[in-house]
């Protein structure tokens, strides 16, 4: 199987799913980590991007009788509030606890849904990705040439993509900067027989073979304390901070690993996180992980002009903090550390 130019640039998974109709995305994802798919008679990972003339190949597949077409039940059709839309590209404001797309154990995502909402709509496809807990800004290409344009600027460091998060403890006003390589692994299965656990992110040395450089820089806004509800800032209850933080690289996992590498977990991650904390933060009314894609900029695909997005925290974060901490949120035109 060879790569087309209309293919340029699609994720590995993503290509395999539309070029496999029928066969489980379980079933995919369990032969890229295999290695029984080869790119150019290499091993490639899910996310591998690929390039015109990219030789594939793959192991046998069989479409199962349940996987057959019409037995497995679409996406519900599901839009998402849009941020800015055009021809080229739509911006969603997603929420948390959807994944931005089927596979793992899901039937279904983001882009699944809105492809089933928009039956008219020819070309749909992620330009990139957010955790499934975290909400924020998610960009949609209607083109092919707009998503390479925009996959360049984000895999070329010209976006400025800003997050909330909140982290338990008082942060250093002065560690501004974090960069600290990182890396995939896996967590062992239950038992020898099982699969591969769950796909988890460290912090490791930067002669480590399979350490991915990442940058992360980090601004205080407020310190806060949660009490009752969480609505007070007054000094009782347990430190937080409020933190901007920009990615200067997109890792998976990067914020999460790199701030609770640093002895801050975000607050509520289920992951990196600490248990018991977590559910003292649910009993004070967070029931997410609090960390949202805040501001996102970018050029536009076709006209080159600089577009700047920004989604307000949803009601269930904004609802943790005092209304003299969300009254302190810098505005559109107040500089932080975007560029």
């Amino acid at each position: 199987m060879t790569v087309d130019a209309d293919s340029e640039g699609q994720r590995l998974d993503n290509f395999l799913f539309r070029r496999l109709k029928g066969v489980p995305k379980t079933h995919v994802y369990r032969i890229i980590r295999s290695g029984e798919v080869r790119v150019n008679k290499g091993r490639a990972q899910a996310d591998t991007r690929l390039a015109n003339g990219d030789v594939l190949r793959l192991p046998p597949v069989r479409v199962s009788e349940r996987s057959e077409p019409g037995a497995r039940a679409a996406a519900p059709p599901r839009e998402f509030a849009v941020l800015f839309e055009d021809d080229a590209l739509l911006a969603l404001d997603k929420p948390a606890g959807v994944a931005v797309h089927g596979g793992s154990g899901l039937s279904f995502g983001v882009i699944e849904q809105l492809r089933t909402a928009r039956p008219a709509s020819r070309f749909l496809e992620l330009v990139h990705r957010l955790d499934r807990e975290t909400s924020g800004i998610l960009l949609v290409a209607k083109k092919r040439s707009a998503l390479k344009n925009l996959q360049d600027q984000f895999r070329e460091r010209e976006t400025g993509k800003t997050y909330l998060a909140l982290v338990e403890g008082a942060w250093p006003a002065n560690k501004k900067v974090l960069d600290a390589p990182l890396a995939k692994f896996v967590l062992p299965g239950k038992s020898s027989g099982d699969e591969p656990g769950e796909r988890r992110v460290r912090v490791v040395a930067k002669d480590h073979p399979d350490a991915m450089h990442a940058v992360t820089l980090v601004r205080v806004l407020a310190t806060v304390r949660l009490e009752g509800g969480g609505n007070r800032a007054d000094g009782a209850g347990p430190t937080h901070s409020l933190l901007a933080v920009t990615i200067k690289t997109g890792r998976t996992h990067q914020i999460r690993v790199h701030l609770a590498s640093q002895g801050y977990p975000i607050a509520g991650d289920d992951k990196y996180g600490v248990f018991e904390r977590n559910r003292t933060l649910q009993k004070l009314g967070l029931k997410r992980m609090f960390l949202h894609a805040w501001r996102l900029q970018f050029n536009h695909p076709l006209d080159h002009r600089r577009i700047a997005l920004e989604a307000e925290l949803p009601a269930e974060l904004r609802g943790l903090l005092a209304p003299e901490v969300l009254a302190g949120l810098p505005g559109p035109s107040t500089s932080v550390p975007n560029d």
